[in-house]
């Protein structure tokens, strides 16, 4: 998952790989406090929001772009919340 999130910020090299992997635990956390207990990460729809998620928190974004991401993350995080194949009804 590291790799992963690496390539989809664009990051090289090892310098955060520590914060990078702290922000994927906060984010796989964060989906388990919504009640997702389905979280494989080799499924594609918890890779893309922890990929976002750690966008997000990783660099500054702008306030626009902040903003996009946060409620894409909130919508993929709703969704994954709802999806009988991401928790147990």
């Amino acid at each position: 998952m590291l790799e992963l999130v690496k390539q989809n910020l664009r990051i090289t090299g090892t310098d955060i790989d520590a914060e990078l992997t702290a922000r994927i635990n906060a984010a796989l956390a964060d989906l388990g406090v919504a009640g997702v207990t389905n979280l494989e990460t080799t499924d594609p729809l918890i890779q893309q929001a922890v990929i976002t998620y750690c966008k997000i928190h990783t660099g500054m974004p702008d306030d626009a772009s902040a903003k996009r991401l946060q409620a894409s993350y909130d919508e993929q995080k709703a969704q994954l919340s709802m999806h009988t194949g991401h928790t147990e009804w």
